[in-house]
């Protein structure tokens, strides 16, 4: 198997440029990363009680020598900065974690304990995190729980801080967004498969690092491996102005539904002029759609709220932080930071919304947008984790969806039949290979990308297509200023080498379904039906839940599974079987595939009527596939 390219005369031009435009000699970020630095975990590494290796902060070591011609300069600097890793005050009585996780976890001290915010993905980082907090701090207990939004950075990791039955018993508050439970569930057991797989390109989860390999993600350096929990939060927070007392600290919230999360909320800190800012204002262009897939998000809302930031909060703050990246102190310049954030957000919606009035499709928009100079040339509103291409595309999608009103794509041939016919009007394999080894000569990687895809899905087995579309990937992902669109090029490039790597994270957990309402297990239990296979089925079953004191009825008909609770006083058929279990058993059962006869024979489960419709029911459910194709059909 051949090894990886190098960089091309095409990049190394492109990566000069680079320096010449953009303001490297601002390096304000730098002392604002490095500023409040109290102590750095040591050895920077988080493993599992085996010895796995779940977080390597020293394997961006490299990131301290000089910008190769392998990364764009901008990244470079980028992920130097969000490398920087270890215990930071960010003001009397708040603290951060940066450098352990995808993202940050902050700690903010009260009379008696420290309230943890956002703990991270794993529970394993969130302990390493919280136990280099005590070490500096002294030994506090963790006597509050924020969520800020229902993305799994910032819970995943509740269990390292805090457990269920501390939540349960009222000695922990575990606070978040309403409609977070909803939305964490929608995203990572729903769609999680797809979106794990995904993810996996995204923030180059397998990459080697180095400057050929993964160097980051742009809003932190990747994601930590480890454990995925979940403790359901215990108070919603519903409306902006809502306030509560924490361990005798006093918070404000605004909630920000669809903005960076569709449950998401920033919140401030009266006595310590402090803002927290979640994850709507970070040193980087955000995602409006994520390469990994997600809802897409709403930048005109998303600026409103920024504009409500700054005129509730703002102006009364010393200091502004987030999820990610370092903080901002000072009144005078978070305002113009968050300012240029909502600024960024806002003309992203505008323009797209006035070229599409003009006719302009998505990906021509996306060519021809830019941005003013003063937002241009702003590092935090930089394409390291978004980027305007993609965000404009999905703002595109948000108002017109994926038809672009031209009729000729309005029915296509799906991936491997267009491309066999591409390939054959083309002249054949090797033909088009010829063409593409001169574009790739001239430097017009995005066209080798193209029309060498098309010969890979026509031809699967063409070692010599694999390769040059490899390479064609590699010198993109090297061009790229924006980390995720760089980690997919080379994990393309990497499967075509190599052959696929599945799914590295998994997010479900027996934590993570541990916190599904009823509801959403029958929901995650639909979405497997294989509907052909069951169209000719008609299945009634009720579950009687005895920890829950109710009776939800599942019925499977035409190859859709409807499910609700069934109500007294009404004349329903009659159920095929009933079962008497808990809420735990029923999980385990459904959804972690444990032996419903063993379960029973245990007497877990009391069974009534036809024990064989579930049988039955269970036959038709597919099993997700984490290790799809992505670059070969």
């Amino acid at each position: 198997m051949p090894d990886v390219t190098e960089p091309t005369e095409v990049i190394v031009a492109a990566r000069q440029r680079a320096e010449t435009m953009l303001p490297f000699a601002d390096d304000a970020d730098l002392a604002d990363a490095r500023r409040g630095f109290l102590a750095a975990l040591e050895p920077g590494v988080v493993t599992q009680d085996d010895g796995s290796v779940v977080w390597d902060n020293d394997s961006y070591g490299f990131l301290r020598e000089p910008c190769p011609a392998s990364v764009h300069p901008s990244l470079w600097r980028q992920s130097g900065l969000v490398a920087e890793q270890g215990l930071f005050e960010v003001t009397d009585g708040i603290y951060q974690i940066r450098g352990l996780d995808l993202s940050n976890m902050t700690l903010v001290e009260g009379d008696k304990g420290v309230i943890v915010i956002d703990p991270l993905i794993s529970a394993e980082t969130a302990a390493a995190g919280l136990r280099l907090y005590r070490e500096h701090r002294g030994d506090r207990p963790v006597t509050g729980l924020v969520y800020t939004h229902s993305h799994v950075d910032h819970f995943g990791g509740a269990c390292g801080v805090a457990t269920p039955e501390d939540a349960a018993a009222g000695r922990i508050p575990v606070i978040a967004p309403a409609g977070f439970l909803e939305h964490a569930v929608s995203e990572n057991i729903y769609a999680g498969t797809a979106m794990a797989r995904r993810a996996a390109y995204m923030y180059g989860a397998v990459l080697p690092r180095g400057p050929l390999g993964q160097v980051g993600a742009g809003l932190g350096q990747t994601t930590s491996i480890g454990t995925v929990t979940l403790i359901a939060p215990t108070v919603d927070i519903a409306e902006t102005g809502q306030e509560l007392t924490v361990d005798g600290v006093r918070i404000v919230f605004q909630v920000t539904p669809g903005t960076e999360a569709p449950a998401e909320m920033n919140f401030y800190f009266p006595e310590r002029r402090a803002l927290c800012m979640a994850e709507n204002a970070t040193h980087t262009l955000h995602n409006l759609v994520t390469l990994r897939g997600a809802l897409v998000r709403d930048p005109h809302v998303w600026a409103k709220y920024l504009t409500e930031a700054i005129n509730l909060f703002a102006r009364e703050s010393d200091v502004v932080f987030a999820s990610h990246h370092w903080p901002t102190w000072g009144t005078e310049r978070l305002v113009e930071y968050l300012g240029l954030q909502r600024d960024l957000y806002g003309y992203l919606h505008d323009q797209t919304l006035r070229m599409l009035n003009q006719g302009y499709v998505g990906a021509e928009i996306a060519e021809q947008l830019t941005l003013p100079p003063a937002i241009e040339n702003a590092w935090h509103a930089r394409g390291y984790y978004g980027s305007v291409s993609h965000n404009v595309k999905a703002i595109y999608q948000r108002y017109l969806g994926w038809f672009d009103g031209n009729p000729a794509h309005l029915w296509q041939h799906p991936p491997v039949e267009s491309a066999r016919r591409h390939v054959e009007f083309m002249g054949g394999a090797e033909e088009v290979l010829r063409k593409a080894r001169e574009s790739y000569a001239a430097g017009d990687y995005r066209w080798v990308a193209q029309v060498v895809d098309y010969v890979v899905f026509a031809e699967p087995g063409n070692e010599a297509a694999k390769d040059l579309l490899a390479a064609a990937y590699e010198q993109l992902g090297y061009g790229a200023e924006n980390a995720t669109w760089r980690n997919f090029y080379l994990s393309g490039a990497y499967e075509l080498r190599y052959g696929s790597f599945g799914t590295p994270t998994k997010t479900n957990s027996h934590s993570m379904l541990a916190a599904l309402t009823i509801e959403q297990i029958f929901d995650a239990m639909a979405l497997r039906v294989d509907g052909p296979k069951a169209w000719d089925m008609h299945v009634i079953t009720d579950w009687n839940l005895t920890d829950e004191g109710r009776v939800h009825r599942l019925e499977l008909r035409n190859g859709r599974l409807t499910h609700y609770d069934r109500p007294e006083g009404v004349a329903l058929p009659d159920a095929d079987a009933e079962f008497t279990l808990t809420r735990a058993t029923m999980i385990r059962v459904l959804l972690q595939g444990e032996d419903f006869g063993v379960a029973a024979a245990a007497g877990d489960i009391g069974i009534e009527g036809d024990p064989t419709k579930l049988a039955a029911l269970v036959g038709v459910f597919d099993e997700p596939d984490p290790d799809f194709a992505i670059v070969t059909p």
